[in-house]
């Protein structure tokens, strides 16, 4: 059974999606379950070198207060999966092409979740700028990759096209928001869905799976 995730390493719900999706498959396991983390852009418009957070807030939100109500929610919510969101922290809101790039590159070496990971906590509890091509490369090597080979992988273009044809293939297949979960290219289910809803979205997998053999 494969499952693909869209989602992007800005998205506080898609953190909360992961730790959902973490408790779903500890209470019910998929011993066959394949998982891929697709990229899919927030704000596909940021610039490359990324954006100053207030000036990121007063756009996107209409000020620090405005968004400072929704990251209570958020936080509240968090609390309860065991993230402690630290938004105070975030200095600069990134462009994160080179992020989903390294997440592609941590799938050719079996560390996706590792590397997707790092990135979420890099990001959310430490308030690094993931944008950075250099503490990128310092993340990959605490996912597991080599930092040198992550350094010399993000100073190229490889995997740009693949992550912006991703992106693209979510919107025109309908993705408006993320994280979105896909169950063999065929069931899906938008947001940071609780263990009981994801356990239906396999069930639908498992039975598609049945009838598409019978």
């Amino acid at each position: 059974m494969e499952l693909d995730i869209f989602s992007d390493v800005v998205c506080p719900w898609c953190f909360i999606g992961k730790r959902r999706l973490e408790a779903a498959l500890s209470d019910r396991p998929q011993s066959d379950l394949l998982v891929r983390w697709r990229a899919f852009q927030l704000n596909p418009d940021m610039p490359a070198e990324g954006m100053d957070r207030q000036a990121y807030l007063e756009r996107k939100f209409g000020g620090a207060e405005n968004a400072q109500r929704l990251y209570n929610q958020i936080g509240t919510v968090g609390a309860e999966v065991g993230i402690d969101f630290a938004f105070d922290r975030i200095r600069r809101t990134p462009n994160t092409v080179n992020a989903h790039r390294l997440i592609r590159l941590g799938a050719h070496h079996d560390r996706e979740d590792a590397v997707v990971e790092r990135l979420f906590r890099a990001y959310f509890l430490e308030g690094g700028d993931i944008g950075d091509p250099g503490l990128l490369s310092e993340l990959a090597g605490d996912a597991g990759l080599d930092a040198q080979e992550a350094a010399r992988f993000l100073a190229g273009d490889e995997e740009r096209t693949a992550v912006e044809t991703e992106d693209f293939s979510g919107r025109q297949a309908g993705i408006t928001g993320v994280p979105t979960f896909i169950v063999n290219r065929r069931h899906a289910v938008p947001g940071a869905q609780p263990p009981e809803v994801l356990y239906k979205l396999f069930d639908l997998g498992r039975e598609g799976a049945q009838a598409a053999q019978a």
